[in-house]
């Protein structure tokens, strides 16, 4: 839904990639069974995200026989694999049935000090394997991990490269979280004034910025943006698919190709199979995100839902709003809460209630349950 006011139409088809099957499951004490990727992915495609991630084929044999029954299933997306830079992954990947393989780079001084390598060796594996890739792949992605720590020449050098030798995408990636939106925005402006290849941005939560950041990386001028569902992931996670998605769609730019009203569902079926639970408070999809108390909020969203929503909860698959009574609850909500049970309160008698509930609320320290307030009411005698 795009904000009123909004006169702009979508212009801009950004590249959707999801690696909630790959990126989120290295989330420690995630394992997602065969099955449960399966069904992810499926309904991965159904939401309309461009591309999946589906797995590491080197970590198991297993992992190569689950990626090849997802691809097998020919979904109508296209379907990758991640590989670190070594002839090695990129053989294991070859037999998974992707069209799409992703090869991850060390660029920053620090990674390249961790693996014992240097920058000509990033230069001549990245010629090598981008060549040995197309002998099986139709598509070969590059990515410069550790890039936001990297130095800027060298990235610029290594993207130049990435293009030079034949791969169609190169993914800078936030690896520890320490990109804010401004450096974000400035790090891709200056790229793409000097590099030609389409950039994808990878983003991690560590500083609660991976949405924020994934947003501005495609408003610099990416092409492709990799998430995943509930933000899933390594350490404090990635950019949530979900966020990212509605964060587009209401900026009135972005046509994004996904269906939002499956949001919830998915959600849902990847924090059940991952063992986490979603947070009440979590944006898009928490319970407390079409959660109301305020008085002030709730008379104004009885008038207008959108007045203290930006969207519409049936817009991701969620049903109506909820108003609950509680310490700061209004007159108004009161009214609406027993005119929903058949009962017309005259506004008079609501505010007589509203010291009783708020007292009650106040004392529990929470919103009170529809039995609390329907006993408060026949408690205080008011008249039906």
């Amino acid at each position: 839904m795009i904000n009123k006011g909004s006169t702009s139409s979508p212009d801009r088809k950004p590249w959707i990639i999801d690696t909630t099957l790959r990126d989120g499951e290295q989330a420690p004490g995630v394992a997602f069974s065969s099955r449960e990727k399966i069904e992810i992915a499926r309904l991965l495609a159904e939401t309309g995200v461009n591309e999946i991630e589906i797995g590491y084929p080197a970590i198991s044999a297993d992992e190569r026989k689950t990626i090849t029954e997802i691809a097998s299933l020919n979904l109508p997306v296209r379907l990758s694999c991640w590989s670190r830079a070594r002839v090695q992954d990129i053989e294991h990947a070859a037999g998974c049935g992707t069209e799409a393989v992703h090869i991850s780079f060390p660029v920053s001084d620090l990674y390249l000090q961790l693996m014992e390598k240097d920058r000509a060796w990033v230069c001549r594996q990245l010629y090598e394997l981008t060549a040995h890739a197309k002998k099986y792949f139709s598509y070969i992605s590059v990515g410069a991990q550790d890039a936001t720590r990297a130095d800027h020449e060298f990235l610029k050098t290594f993207l130049f490269e990435a293009g030079a030798c034949g791969a169609y995408r190169a993914r800078i990636a936030d690896t520890v979280g320490v990109a804010t939106p401004t450096s974000i925005l400035d790090l891709v402006n200056r790229l793409k004034s000097s590099v030609s290849i389409p950039l994808e941005f990878h983003a991690h939560n560590d500083l609660g910025m991976a949405t924020a950041n994934a947003f501005m990386a495609l408003e610099g001028g990416c092409e492709a943006v990799s998430v995943s569902v509930t933000g899933l992931g390594e350490r404090a996670g990635n950019a949530a698919l979900e966020e990212l998605a509605m964060a587009l769609k209401l900026s009135g730019r972005y046509d994004t190709g996904i269906d939002t009203t499956r949001l919830s569902l998915l959600c849902s079926m990847v924090s059940k199979a991952a063992g986490r639970i979603i947070f009440d408070q979590k944006p898009v999809i928490g319970k407390s995100a079409f959660l109301h108390e305020s008085g002030i909020h709730c008379a104004a969203l009885l008038k207008n839902p959108l007045s203290y929503q930006p969207f519409l909860p049936q817009q991701v698959g969620r049903s109506n709003y909820e108003l609950v009574i509680g310490k700061h609850s209004g007159s108004a909500s009161l009214q609406h809460f027993f005119s929903a049970r058949g009962i017309m309160i005259t506004r008079s008698e609501a505010n007589r209630l509203l010291e009783k509930v708020r007292t009650a609320a106040n004392e529990k320290k929470r919103s009170l349950r529809p039995e609390e307030v329907e006993f408060i009411y026949r408690k205080n005698s008011v008249k039906h």
